[in-house]
Order: C-alpha cells, then structure tokens, then sequence
C-alpha cells in the first residue's frame, strides 16, 4: 500500500533524509518513530505531498507521491502535529467545507459527517465554533477531517495530542478499529501507545532508518535476554543449585528474606512453566513467578544513543 525507495531530502547541504526504503501492505498498523530532527516529519509531508524529495521515489496505493499527488491525496487522509483549523467555523460548517474540497456531493457529506462524527465522538458538539473546543475535542475534529473521504491510507502524526486517559483509550481503539478498512502510519513519542496499537514499528534516526520490527522483536533485541523472576520458599543455596541446573539459563542471583528467595534468572527462553514444576517437585511454596522484558523505551533509547547495531528493512 505504502511503498517507499531509496528516498532522500535536502535542505541545502543539511541531509534531513538519507536514501530511507520500507513498504507498509495493507490493513497494516505501522508505527514510525524518531527522536527531534530524525527526518520523520520530512518523510510524512513527501508521503502527502507536501513536500517534494530530492532523490528517490514513493507510491501509496500505487499513485506516484510526485507525478501523481491529487490521487495520492484522494486516496489519504492526513491528520498533521500541529492541526490547522478555522476556530471561527463552527464544526459541521468545517467538516462540510472540507467534504467539498474533497470533491463530496451534498448527500455524501451529510453522511460522512455523520459517519465520522460518531466515530470521533463529536455529535454533542456538532453546532459548536472550532476555537471554543479544548485541545482534545480539535484534536477529534482533525481526525474526522483525515477520515471525512474514506480514505485507504490514515497517516497521523501525534493523533493522542491533548487527550484525556480515557479519551486515548478510545483513540487506540478506534485507530484498531479503522485498520479493518485502512492501512495506518501512526507517528508518535508516546512510546507505550505506539506498542499499543501497533504490530510494526519503523525507527528513523539522523536521516535513516536504523531498526524496524514488531515490538516484540525490538525489545529482545536490547541485550538479546529477558529475566524470569521467581520467589520461593527454600534455602538460598538448593534454589541456586536447582536454577543453575536448568537448560538455558545464563545467570542466577538470588537473595533471602524470612525463609523466601528471591531468584533473578537471565535466559533468552521463557521458564516460568520449567520453574513452576521444579517447584513443585522440590515441595517449593511460589509466592511470584513473573517473566520481564525490555521495554521498547529501553531499545529506543538505546539504538538512537549508538549502542545497539540498526539494520535497515
């Protein structure tokens, strides 16, 4: 759906986007991710026409992002960071201006503007003007706006900006719901939400692209190992011994309080089902058994700090 190669932008001799390539298929929930100045935002306007690149070449639904951009733009919907709105138009007389740039009749906007109203949840403030909305409530506005058309691309750029808990709750499940009918590129620095919502996450730094995956796959890859954490009641030294003894593990460190150990145990496999019976079989009472991971924090920390190796997909 989305394809992109070997695509590049200068600003003078400031290479903002280094020769980046990635696809995205369809139905697909992407995540795209970069630290300030990575080159995210110039890949995101290229994609929508807005800007154009220097080198390279990009197709969405099949449509040239440079020769063919008022198709590309009939089959996208585009929620930007920083949403341009007319405070002084009342909702439905935006969303009704913004169906007829879109080339919508007067049946077709009447529902669509419904459709994407409830949708993103502004029926109650339909009638109302843009500029006396909250933050939150513009920010919906601009997501009805990217979904008025239908479009079979939504690429949005910080979609949970200003919203409540419970308003970004709904937001991720409605970005899940509209992967049912369209392919998304979500960019985001709220890394929990973009691992959340998304099944692969691109990671964009100084211009390229420098690790992409689910993730899963990323966060195993920050030191290759998980830790199992088991605390039972044993002697320190038969819980050492017996930890030590499984196939896979790497390290143990245990400590004792009251009678109950606790056991840290690095291994790349998932023990919790080995260690249980191990237990049982010893006659150890568990009172936690827990697998943890590195986060995707972790890694995105890591990978833009150098010290992970990126590859390019």
């Amino acid at each position: 759906m989305i394809e992109v190669r070997n695509l590049s932008k200068f600003y003078g001799s400031h290479r903002a986007v280094d020769s980046i390539s990635f696809s995205i298929a369809e139905g697909e929930i992407v995540g795209f991710l970069g630290p300030n100045g990575a080159g995210k935002t110039t890949t995101i306007r290229i994609l929508t026409c807005f800007h154009p690149a220097t080198a390279g070449a990009a197709a969405i639904n099949g449509h040239d992002v440079f020769t063919e951009s008022i198709k590309v733009r009939s089959v996208v919907g585009y929620l930007p960071e920083n949403n341009p709105l007319y405070p002084e138009m009342r909702v439905r007389e935006y969303l009704d201006f913004r169906g007829k740039l879109h080339g919508l009749d007067r049946a077709q906007r009447r529902a669509a503007i419904g459709r994407v109203s409830e949708r993103c949840w502004l029926t109650d403030v339909i009638r109302r003007p843009i500029g006396q909305l909250s933050k939150g409530f513009r920010q919906r506005v601009g997501l009805a706006d990217a979904l008025l058309h239908n479009p079979k691309v939504l690429i949005l750029d910080e979609p949970t900006v200003g919203l409540d808990p419970t308003q970004i709750r709904e937001t991720r499940s409605l970005i899940q719901d509209l992967a049912k009918e369209h392919t998304v590129l979500l960019s985001s620095h709220i890394l929990p939400e973009v691992q959340a919502t998304c099944q692969r996450i691109i990671i964009i730094n100084r211009g390229r692209i420098v690790a992409s995956g689910s993730p899963d796959e990323l966060r195993e890859r920050v030191s290759g190992e998980s830790q199992t954490i088991a605390e039972v009641q044993a002697p320190e030294t038969d819980v050492r011994a017996g930890l030590e003894g499984l196939q896979g593990v790497t390290k143990v460190k245990v400590a004792s309080t009251n009678g109950w150990t606790r056991a840290t145990v690095a291994t790349k496999a998932d023990l919790r089902e080995t260690i249980f019976r191990l237990s049982a079989e010893k006659g150890w009472a568990v009172r936690e058994l827990r697998r943890e991971v590195a986060s995707l924090e972790d890694f995105f920390v890591k990978i833009v700090a150098g010290a992970i190796g990126g590859s390019e997909k």
